[in-house]
């Protein structure tokens, strides 16, 4: 018999985060998140004035066999007028009993609270790991994204959830044969439209601190229509900037700015530092550390994070800037590919970009969704 009992205590929280680690611990391609940043999430809650939070853990003959996260993202059900429960941080062995029993604590809490539909995996913003692997088994995951094995799409669509969207994800590397022109429309789109490079100039800190609000905005501009996605608080903001400080190089962080110095586009990469963490179990071990350390000086894999370009300038040649700049990182021959992360499947104009790269698309993912309370 499976027994769901809600994460109330430390044993509880430290459970609910090494559950995870234990199933995956044969794994090669299972990156953790770090082990600190759980912690913190688990010990406050998850509540905050834009979103409520309940946390599960499933349990047969004493063993933890499955957890979940169910969120409420009140700002996101006010935008869109929804009410949506979501739920992400989904683990569970292959047992169709353990899914449908966590899945159905989550929906019976959303009910409780008025929703009448669930959906996800989905995290408190798009910022978030969101989406379940259902394609791509066999390959790296990035820091930024969940792994999960073949059976969770099964075990989620057995409990009666179905497809909402998906995401595709793809490899670049450097193209056999590069497109010349890409350059000069690059030139000839910041020409004339005024805009250049942000100065780099400066120490990355205050390199940072003087773009941030222009990244911010120029995010949420871009985005707010996107699924899922919901304004980025400044509270979340000073916490993903210190979450991301120590990895940031601004060699692979492409700000455009207008002639006031204002953010118009951008393209923010990181070195992919997912394999610092697979031996310590997402802790800051020193270890760790200097692996990491090693990973951000010399990268041989970026994750593209994040791509804008405000509306006003999306067909006026502003995005050949960001392409034939990491066309440029690529032609050096340090870094040998980039991850592209997610790409929502209908995001046409996004995946056409790639093709300047020799492109891989090698990763699915899906967010499921089902009505509730009826």
């Amino acid at each position: 018999m499976v027994e769901i009992r809600e994460v109330k205590n430390r044993h509880d929280i430290k459970e609910f985060i090494e559950f995870p680690l234990r199933l995956y611990k044969n794994c090669p391609y299972f990156v953790p998140p770090l082990y600190s940043d759980e912690k913190k999430l688990l010990k406050s809650g998850g509540n905050s004035n834009d979103s409520s939070s309940v946390f599960f853990l499933a349990e047969r003959d004493g063993n933890t066999v499955g957890r979940i996260h169910g969120i409420i993202q009140h700002q996101f059900n006010s935008i869109h007028k929804v009410s949506q429960v979501r739920f992400t941080r989904f683990d569970c062995v292959d047992d169709q009993e353990v899914a449908s029993a966590l899945i159905s604590a989550v929906e019976n809490w959303g009910t409780e609270n008025n929703m009448t539909e669930i959906c996800g995996p989905l995290g408190f913003s798009d910022l978030d790991r969101e989406g379940l692997l259902v394609e791509g088994f066999s390959e790296n995951s990035t820091f930024e994204e969940q792994y999960n094995f073949e059976y969770y799409g099964r075990l989620l669509e057995g409990a009666g959830l179905k497809k909402d969207v998906d995401w595709l994800e793809y490899e670049l590397k450097k193209p056999e044969n590069r497109n010349l022109m890409l350059k000069k429309v690059a030139n000839r789109s910041l020409e004339l439209n005024k805009l250049h490079l942000a100065d780099t100039n400066l120490s990355k800190r205050k390199y940072i601190n003087k773009y941030r609000d222009g990244f911010f905005d120029c995010i949420d501009e871009c985005y707010r229509h996107l699924y899922g996605t919901v304004p980025i608080s400044k509270e979340a903001q000073d916490e993903l900037i210190g979450q991301f400080m120590l990895i940031i190089n601004k060699k692979y962080v492409i700000f455009i700015c207008d002639e006031n110095d204002d953010v118009v586009a951008l393209g923010l990469c990181f070195p992919a530092i997912g394999d610092a963490f697979k031996k310590s179990g997402g802790r800051l071990t020193p270890f760790a550390l200097l692996r990491l350390l090693k990973i951000v000086k010399n990268p041989k894999v970026l994750d593209l994070g994040l791509v804008a370009v405000r509306p006003k300038y999306q067909n006026s040649g502003v995005n050949a800037v960001i392409v034939d700049t990491l066309l440029d990182v690529l032609e050096e021959g340090k870094i040998l590919s980039c991850e592209t992360n997610l790409n929502l499947e209908t995001n046409t104009a996004v995946q056409s970009q790639w093709k300047y790269f020799s492109a891989r698309q090698h990763k699915r993912r899906r967010s499921y969704i089902k009505k509730i309370g009826e």
